[in-house]
């Protein structure tokens, strides 16, 4: 569709060729602007040349001396009609439009030499249709130099001043400044006369540069919409010989005051862009002509701009003294020398001393910055104060809060836009800073934090660089400290909390925490202490595994993009300060969002030239970085530079892409065990890549074909993928056609790797053949998506039930037609919904989802600059800025402000005043038998008819219940909804217990949000996960059990009478302290109930009251249980250990009895009748059930318990403990008894000998000496 009077935007007519038109040359002229008296030998920059300076030489004869307009001087006629009102202009009258200045620069190129140019338009009236240039040149050679006339409005205020670079100490001086380029020359002003032009006028002066045929691309005003060109103005016709028709023809653009799509100065063009020229240079039809060069060469010029060629007599001529007036012909370029228009934007900015411009108050210091010429004073309301009011850079203060009108003032006619300044009346003052200690040997961090005020700090704490608090700094943390205030890091993820150190060091805390790779997002937050009525704002930041950057080797050489191409960037979903940056002469990579960075190079020899100058896409992965180069795909790790083919299971040539995942659930559910973390793809296959480099083939377009029911003979090509937000989601986009000539179809089909199911979307796009899409799936539930190709975006909104493109105010959507031609270049997505479109020339848009209209934000970067965008760790967007020198800078971006401001001037407003929620985490898990409860919450003004939205993307597994609650008061309308997902399926006796867990577990996506929102709302909308399923973390442990004992080499002997399969020998059991724990020792007689208790990553969760078995693992027996089935109120014989063995002989001892074939006995259904006097094998909290042990001996069990209840749990929870018996002593053997009875006779009978014979000694001896006496008598 196009607006009425309004050209199509197909490609230009084409024409003859350009060498079967090319005009008869003119006879040679004399150059003008030399000395006549110069010696015939001397060169025209010579010394022996300087008598008359060149830049004060009169023009040549019958050029007609047209005085250039002063700065800020009324225009000289005005339009009648008063048409163009109401486009932007800022008017001098009610009736009567003002014109801007245009003040563009271009540039002059040939063979590594560049001229840059400052011109100065004054646009006049249609009926009158002159624009008149002053021309200055710069030149030097491969860099450019910052332009001073572009700055300095000094320089073309009086055209007949010398440029400062012209001029010199020296001839030497100057040729060496222009880096061997050729003698730079003076020439006079020349006018020229485009045909079909209405009498435009373009005056002209430049320096030369050497013996060359210029070409010159300069703007010519257009006619009225819809209008036919002005006839020419009366004159004398020029010379037949200097008039050139045109080559091509030229579809008409109108470009007036009164055109519909002529700059403005607010909504219009932004920024103080002031030209929008002829449509179609850069497209595709033009450039198929082969006169440009590959699009690289051009695309970072403006489009559509008229070409003018100088009739000149021969290549040693210079090309710029004709005289009089010249016709020149409007053709396209077809010499090597280029003059092309590059407009820079006039723009503004502010920073502020808060990081992310986290404050934004009364109390801030706001710093004003001005880029551009012209620039007279800033213009501020009465309310606010600055520092230097003509300063192009300055700082304001706003002393009351509210919205405040920031516009600088420039010298000529009114054209910079203004910003509206949202300012706040907060009591936060200060900030948290912190800076991290490493300790590998210990695997922890310390965070070492203080307070801060962002107003009075050093600036080594502004670029967060600083080691330790400043005087101001410490000094306030000391003051609060005494207040009682104390910080604590909280982890959201795992609701961790972490205390500092008891004393303060220095003026600050140390807080330990140990390394984590997945509870990765830190909170700190102190308590609620005031000083001199400032409280200190709470900050998150993402904390991980220290990671390792590559190494800069000597020797290696750089990998880059295509010269001339737009930067290419990655950015790791789940560590958001890991970013890879391609640009056109290096590659970067950070994992601190470029605070600091390497360049990342490649080892010689592998690559060739072309090859290093050619990378395609970029990713970023655990295993290294992913290049793709010419079909080939490169992995750069920390030690080699590898190409991946057939040896790692992928094409050795004729991939198209790569791609990885966008959006990071840090937890999450699967039934398998990996998912995948790239995408490779050709035409027609796909691959899915894990860690370690393992890949693996998913489908070819042949199985593709048959499931979406598509001809054999018809074209099925991979387009695109893109990974979903759900995180076990993938998205192929399908390009296909039957002749592929003129148009194609794309389709969608989503692939799920944990169902391993293809889903055919609803989604059929038409586009051209020669057309490439661009995918990126939003932060939310279902699968909303945003495509786009080079000019227009289109969405996907709920499941694809609502398509179309992305709306402008005009040019229907159109962003090309915005933003100069431009095209698209990156769409910026963050986790709060906002949406920021970001053109090649660096002119942006924004949006949110849901919301299918793009607002023009104020132009924030220079076009010339190479930028791109990504993420904080806050979730914040910033720039990442690539210069020509090879260095890198990122700066933050304050959205939030600048969708304030754009959105203010439009007057939006957000449809709710709050909406509220509990929803403190993004991963829920439901297990069986329990509930997740949520409430939200929705403000909103009286008669507006807002709801909530509740959204689910995933099997139908769980059931909702809502409940609403309704309240008015005081004209406002308040909704609460209370929303609760369960689960009722029973497993108990079910016939295939696996089977039905399966089909009931799986992932769901919740999306909750209101019916109706708008740009100027805050953070609407709510994603989270339930998980039916198990819980990883979760597990069971029995109650009582010491964690800590003296531990130590120890085995034991089980006999093998007390075995359950009654072996032929004993069995020898080394008890294992890691696994089973330490033991319980119980007396021989004591009884034990084991009490079971449930922990998750949180700790402690509840005891569990449902049944459970135990069995002793290495195969003992000997144990019993206290009550009965009988006693327990069984109606048939309860399941033992017994039975389910003689059940189940082929699985082993722990698989036997489980929660999926549990029956229970308290139902004459179940079961059959029999012996109810058997122990009752089956233990919960209450059944007062126990364990027994043997009275005749002793002996170590190590029990093993399992949850039983089929219905508690989707996991299978057990857990090992052990008990030490003691008390009995042991009986002992019969033959060590008569062993020791033996010994102890024969000790007996050897006593008594010896004894006898003892006593006969003494005896004898006695009777001898009796005798002897009495013989001496």
């Amino acid at each position: 569709m196009r607006r009425k009077n309004e050209p199509e935007a197909g490609p230009a007519p084409a024409g003859p060729p350009l060498s079967s038109q090319a005009p008869p040359r003119a006879p040679p002229q004399p150059h003008y602007g030399s000395d006549q008296n110069c010696p015939a030998k001397a060169g025209r920059s010579s010394t022996a040349c300087r008598k008359r300076p060149r830049w004060r030489q009169p023009p040549p004869p019958g050029t007609e001396a047209t005085p250039l307009p002063q700065p800020g001087a009324p225009p000289q006629r005005e339009l009648a009609s008063g048409r163009g009102r109401g486009r932007g202009f800022e008017r001098e009258s009610p009736h009567r439009p003002a014109y801007p200045v245009l003040l563009p620069r271009f540039k002059l190129e040939r063979r590594g030499v560049r001229a840059e140019v400052v011109l100065r338009f004054l646009l006049q009236p249609p009926s009158s249709r002159k624009a008149q240039v002053a021309a200055r040149a710069d030149t030097h050679a491969h860099t450019r130099w910052p332009s001073r006339a572009a700055s300095d409005p000094a320089l073309w205020r009086r055209p007949a001043a010398p440029p400062p670079w012209v001029g010199g100490r020296s001839q030497g001086e100057r040729e060496a400044r222009a880096g061997a380029a050729p003698a730079v020359g003076r020439t006079p002003p020349r006018r020229h006369v485009c045909p079909g032009s209405g009498g435009a006028v373009v005056v002209a002066e430049l320096l030369w540069l050497g013996p060359v045929e210029v070409e010159r691309r300069l703007w010519r005003p257009g006619t009225p919409d819809g209008g036919a060109p002005a006839p020419r103005r009366p004159g004398p016709p020029a010379p037949a010989d200097q008039r050139l028709e045109p080559q091509l023809p030229l579809r008409p653009r109108a470009l007036s005051p009164a055109s519909s799509s002529f700059p403005g100065t607010k909504a219009g063009m932004g920024g103080g862009v002031r030209a929008l020229l002829h449509q179609g240079f850069g497209d595709s039809a033009w450039l198929s002509s082969g006169q440009l060069g590959p699009r690289e060469s051009v695309n970072s010029f403006p489009p559509a701009e008229l070409l003018f060629r100088p009739e000149t007599s021969g290549a040693n001529e210079n090309p710029a003294v004709a005289t009089g007036e010249s016709r020149v012909h409007c053709s396209y370029l077809e010499k090597k020398l280029l003059l092309v228009f590059i407009f820079d934007l006039f723009l503004h900015r502010y920073t502020s001393n808060s990081p992310s411009y986290h404050i934004f108050s009364t109390r801030s210091t706001i710093k004003l910055e001005y880029e551009g010429p012209s620039f007279s004073e800033w213009s501020v309301p009465g309310t606010c104060s600055v520092k230097n009011k003509s300063s192009p850079q300055t700082e304001l203060r706003c002393s009351s809060p509210g919205i405040h009108t920031i516009k600088p003032l420039v010298v000529g006619p009114d054209s910079e836009e203004e910003r509206s300044l949202s300012v706040e009346s907060s009591h936060i003052c200060f900030l948290w800073y912190y800076r991290v200690i490493t300790l590998f040997h210990s695997y922890t961090q310390i965070i070492v934090t203080w307070i801060h005020d962002p107003e009075n700090v050093d600036p080594d704490e502004l670029l967060q660089i600083a080691q330790e608090p400043s005087p101001n700094s410490r000094i306030l943390t000391k003051e609060l400290a005494t207040l009682g205030q104390q910080p604590i890091i909280f982890t959201p993820l795992k609701k961790n909390i972490y205390y500092p150190d008891s004393k303060m060091k220095n003026g600050t805390w140390h807080i330990s925490l140990p390394m984590s790779i997945d509870d990765v997002i830190k909170q700190i937050k102190g308590n609620q202490v005031a000083f001199q009525d400032c409280f200190i704002s709470d900050i998150i930041f993402l904390l991980t595994f220290p990671l390792l950057t590559m190494p800069e080797i000597p020797g290696l050489l750089p990998i880059t993009s295509p010269r001339g191409s737009q930067l290419i960037t990655f950015q790791s979903s789940c560590i958001l300060s890991s970013v890879v940056v391609v640009a056109e002469m290096e590659t970067f990579q950070t994992n601190d969002s470029f605070r600091t960075w390497t360049r990342i190079r490649v080892p010689p020899h592998i690559l060739t030239d072309d090859e290093r100058h050619n990378v395609s896409r970029v990713s970023l992965s655990w295993d290294g970085i992913f290049f793709l180069i010419n079909g080939i795909l490169y992995i750069r790790t920390f030690t080699a530079f590898t190409r991946l083919g057939t040896n790692y299971n992928l094409p050795s040539r004729g991939i198209t892409g790569i791609t990885a995942r966008k959006w990071c659930w840090v937890k999450y559910t699967t039934k398998n065990n990996q998912t995948s973390v790239v995408t490779v793809w050709t035409e027609n296959e796909l691959y899915l890549g894990y860690l370690s480099l393992k890949f693996v083939k998913l489908i070819a377009t042949e199985k593709l074909k048959s499931f979406l029911n598509i001809s054999p003979t018809d074209t099925l090509t991979i387009h695109n993928v893109a990974y979903l937000s759900h995180p076990l989601e993938l998205a192929l986009l399908l390009s296909y056609c039957t002749t592929c000539t003129i148009n194609k179809k794309i389709y969608m089909v989503i692939y799920n790797e944990d169902t391993q199911q293809w889903t055919k979307q609803d989604f059929a796009l038409d586009v051209t053949s020669d057309t490439f899409l661009s995918a990126q799936f939003l932060y939310s539930a279902f699968p909303d998506v945003l495509l786009w190709d080079k000019h227009r975006i289109y969405y996907c909104y709920q499941n694809f039930t609502e398509i179309g493109i992305i709306e402008t105010p005009t040019e229907f959507g159109n962003l090309s037609r915005l933003s100069q031609n431009s095209t698209i270049h990156e769409i910026f997505i963050d986790y709060y919904g906002n949406v920021v479109v970001k053109m090649e020339n660096n002119i942006m848009f924004y949006f949110k989802a849901n919301i299918r209209n793009a607002l023009k934000l104020h132009v924030w970067i220079n076009s010339t600059l190479k930028s791109s965008t990504s993420m904080t760790t806050s979730g914040l967007m910033y720039f990442i800025y690539v210069f020509e020198n090879g260095t890198v800078r990122p700066q933050e971006y304050p959205l939030r402000l600048e969708a304030e401001s754009v959105t203010f001037n439009i007057k939006e407003k957000c449809p709710y005043v709050a909406f509220l929620n509990n929803i403190f985490s993004v991963f829920y898990f439901l297990d069986k038998g329990q509930n997740v409860s949520i409430w939200t919450q929705i403000v909103y003004p009286e008669n507006v008819g807002l709801y909530i939205v509740v959204e689910s993307y995933g099997p139908n597994i769980l059931q909702q219940k809502d409940q609403v609650h309704y309240e008015i008061a005081l004209g406002h309308c308040t909704k609460t909804m209370a929303i609760t997902f369960f689960q009722t399926i029973n497993y108990e006796a079910v016939d295939d217990y696996f089977k039905l867990q399966q089909e009931n577990t799986g992932l769901l996506l919740i999306h909750i949000r209101p019916s109706a929102s708008a740009r100027m709302c805050p953070i609407a909308q709510k994603v989270f996960q339930i998980a039916a399923g198990c819980d990883p973390s979760k597990r069971i442990a029995v109650k009582g059990f010491n964690k800590e004992c003296l531990q130590h080499d120890f085995y034991y002997n089980i006999e093998k009478s007390y075995l359950r399969n009654k072996p032929s020998k004993n069995l020898r059991v080394k008890y294992n302290w890691k696994e089973y724990g330490c033991p319980l020792r119980l007396d021989f007689g004591a009884k034990f109930h084991p009490e079971i208790q449930l922990y998750d990553e949180n700790g402690y969760v509840e005891d569990v009251e449902v049944n459970f078995i135990v069995w002793e693992i290495h195969g003992r027996n000997d144990y019993s249980f206290n009550n009965t089935m009988k006693k327990s109120g069984c109606l048939n014989e309860a399941q033992t250990w017994k039975s389910m063995i003689e059940l189940n002989k082929h699985l082993p001892l722990e698989e036997v009895w489980g929660p999926e074939n549990y029956k229970h006995c308290f139902s004459y259904a179940i079961g059959k009748p029999g012996d109810l006097n058997q122990p009752y094998e089956i233990i919960n909290k209450s059944n007062y059930n126990h364990l027994v042990w043997p009275v005749d001996h002793s002996g170590m069990y190590v029990f093993r318990v399992k949850i039983l209840d089929p219905n508690y749990s989707f996991c299978t929870l057990t857990a090992i403990f052990a008990i030490e018996t003691f008390g009995m002593i042991p009986s002992p053997s019969g033959y060590l008894v008569a062993a020791l009875l033996f010994l102890l006779m024969l000790l007996f009978f050897s006593i008594l000998v010896l004894s006898y014979f003892h006593y006969m000694r003494v005896y004898k001896q006695y009777i001898y000496e009796m005798l002897n006496k009495d013989e001496k008598k």
